[in-house]
Formats: C-alpha cells, sequence, structure tokens
C-alpha cells in the first residue's frame, strides 16, 4: 500500500444517514419493500429533543433514517431543500481525530471536531468533514463501545420485521456533481482523504442519442470504499445527471449500490415487496452470451426480472437499478453481485441510461 493511500486507513463504510421527512414512516417502508431489521433508536425517549433516528441493518449494510422535530431546524432545512435524501456517508475508522486532524490538513472543511460520546455501553468518538453539496463524511472509531450502534442509541426491538432480502454489504456509492466539477471532487479524494482513480468514463463509454454524461471512479488503499462521481456532459436533451441537480437543488448522492450473492432471488423477493425497477427491453437479452460469455445463472430467468450482465477481465457482474424511491427523481439503489468482476458494467451503461431517458420522459424531464 503507497504512502498515498495509507495516511487515511478507512475500514469500509458503517452507516449511510438519510435526511427524511418522517424517519418512523420510512423506517417502515426499507423494512418492509427491502427486508432491513430495527437495531437502534434515538429520540424524545432517549433524550433526544430535536430529532428522532430509526437504525436499520440486513448483515453489513446499515442505514439511518432521521427526522427533526421542529421545523426550524437544519434537518427541516435540508429536507426542504432537497427532499428525502442521504447527508452522512459514515466510515469506520481506528482513530476518529487523527483522520480528521488528517484530511482537515489537507484542505477539508470541518464538519465536527472529535466528540467522544458515552453511554453505558461505553465510548464512541466521532469526527466529521463536509463533501459535495451537502453530503458529511462523518470518522466512527468505535473500539471501546458495545452498545447496539452508538452512544445515546437504546435498542429498538420490533414485532414486525420482515425477513431479509439477501442484501449483504455497500458496494459503492454514487455522486452527482455540477458541470465542471467532477475533477475538482476526484482532486478532493485524491489529495484530501488518499483515493485512486479506479476508472474513468467520458462522454464516448456513457451517452445515449439524446443524452450524456462523464463519471470517475475514486477508492480508498483497500479498496473498501469506492466513490463513482458524476457531471453533466452535452447532449440533445437534458441527462439525468441534470434532472437530479434540478430536483436535488444542487450535487448528492444519487444512488446506493447494494451486494447480494444470490441476485435473482434478491431481486425477485424485492420486486415482490413493491420495489419498483427499471425496465430493460427484451431485444438487450438477444444476444447477451455472445457479449458476456457463459453465466452461471439461467438466462431466462435473468431476462425475467431485467437484470444486467457486464464481463471485465476479472470475471462478470450482475445489476439492477430501482426506479427513484420518493417523488422526486432523485435517489434510487442499485443491486449487484459479483462474480469476480471489478468494474462498473460499462457494457450496460447504453441500456442503462436508456431505460433512465424513458422514465424521465414520463415525467417530462427529458
Amino acid at each position: 500500500m503507497s504512502e498515498k493511500q495509507d495516511f487515511l486507513p478507512l475500514r469500509g463504510v458503517d452507516y449511510v444517514e438519510f435526511y427524511v421527512g418522517n424517519a418512523k414512516q420510512a423506517a417502515h417502508f426499507y423494512k418492509t419493500a427491502f427486508g432491513f431489521q430495527s437495531l437502534a433508536y434515538a429520540g424524545p425517549e432517549t433524550g433526544l429533543r430535536d430529532r428522532a433516528s430509526y437504525v436499520l441493518q440486513q448483515k453489513k449494510v446499515k442505514f439511518v433514517f432521521t427526522s427533526a422535530m421542529q421545523e426550524d431546524h437544519y434537518i427541516s432545512d435540508h429536507v426542504r431543500k432537497h427532499g428525502d435524501g442521504v447527508r452522512v456517508i459514515a466510515f469506520e475508522v481506528d482513530d476518529a481525530a487523527a483522520s480528521w486532524e488528517t484530511t482537515t490538513s489537507r484542505g477539508a472543511k470541518s464538519f465536527q471536531e472529535p466528540k467522544t460520546e458515552e453511554d453505558n455501553f461505553g465510548s464512541a468518538k466521532i469526527s466529521g468533514i463536509h463533501t459535495y453539496g451537502d453530503t458529511v463524511h462523518l470518522f466512527v472509531e468505535k473500539k471501546n463501545y458495545d452498545g447496539p450502534f452508538l452512544p445515546g442509541y437504546m435498542p429498538w426491538e420490533s414485532h414486525y420485521n420482515p425477513e431479509p432480502a439477501g442484501l449483504v454489504y455497500i458496494d459503492h456509492c454514487v455522486g452527482n456533481v455540477g458541470w465542471g466539477e467532477m475533477n475538482t471532487w476526484c482532486t478532493f479524494y485524491s489529495e484530501v482523504m488518499g483515493f485512486d482513480q479506479l476508472i474513468s468514463f467520458d462522454d464516448k463509454d456513457i451517452s445515449t442519442e439524446y443524452t450524456a454524461l462523464m463519471s470517475k471512479v475514486m477508492t480508498n488503499g483497500n479498496q473498501k470504499v469506492k466513490f463513482p462521481i458524476n457531471e453533466p456532459a452535452e447532449g440533445k436533451k437534458k441527462s439525468q445527471i441534470e434532472e437530479y441537480i434540478d430536483f436535488y437543488n444542487g450535487a448528492g448522492v444519487q444512488h446506493v449500490a447494494i451486494g447480494t450473492g444470490d441476485i435473482l432471488t434478491t431481486v425477485a423477493q424485492l420486486r415482490d415487496r413493491g420495489v419498483e425497477f427499471l425496465y430493460v427491453p427484451e431485444n438487450y437479452y438477444e444476444d447477451l452470451t455472445d457479449r458476456v460469455g457463459e453465466v452461471d445463472e439461467d438466462i431466462a430467468a435473468i431476462k425475467e426480472l431485467g437484470i444486467l450482465v457486464d464481463r471485465d477481465e476479472d470475471g462478470y457482474l450482475l445489476q439492477i437499478f430501482t426506479k427513484p424511491v420518493q417523488d422526486r427523481p432523485t435517489v434510487f439503489f442499485e443491486i449487484i453481485q459479483r462474480k469476480g468482476a471489478r468494474s462498473f458494467g460499462k457494457g450496460n451503461f447504453k441500456a442503462l441510461f436508456e431505460a433512465i431517458e424513458r422514465e424521465q420522459a414520463r415525467r417530462g424531464n427529458l
């Protein structure tokens, strides 16, 4: 591992926190639709007077849904501006103070100086920095903590816990930024956080008849954290990135990709629970094995579920994308299964973005 990669060791994404209009209902939706389980809660009952936070978990994936109790609150401001969206991507680290000192000394804007929080389960130290838009990265040090989540949260026991849907880990989080800002934020991740560029796509790679975008994938030293950064590119009509920025009112997290070990079972369950996925035309599958070679999965089942397949030099991957999970056409999810492949489905870009454009056209935003 190079010195550049080593100065900010990250164990991986600890949790993703969404600021939402109604955290209780959002938590119920993610339990019902995606198979998450109740983990922890903080709110008025725990002495937290200004907000309520519900923590859900499925294997290594932890989501937090937080709402403010009053209109005059920065969480309410965030929801008014962006709708339901990702506020925090938190990393587990061995030393939250050193992580903050390292990143702020390299140019990051501080969000939270290192702060130790305690309860009956022990102590945790948390610090944080700002990144693109209103998105925040927190550094969470919890080697001295044995509670359900973090200090101040109580275990959340619920009679209603649907079966998990096979979601295992966060594969990557994708950020959308404005015109000409991709390289700025890639430089931020490189110089401030020690990330390297894993792969790059230009408008020749990611374009359709109408729209285009640019993307670079940044990753940390152990490649447990991968952040593609997208920006719009010139096209005949409004791209999906422009639509997102228009409705999110700025840069932010476009989608969270969640890994599964059995995408056919996971997607079938999610679909039965009401999760809506982008439609892929049948002609995508006509020459699938000619394009990607033989795969272990049944092609008929892949086609029936609308799953995309791509191959690189290390293997292949299967992926599918939900429609936006709120009324604003902003945040959505990707379900991905990697069978050796380390890439991001370059061969699927055209089919995927045409599917997104069909939805944009239905909304009148293309």
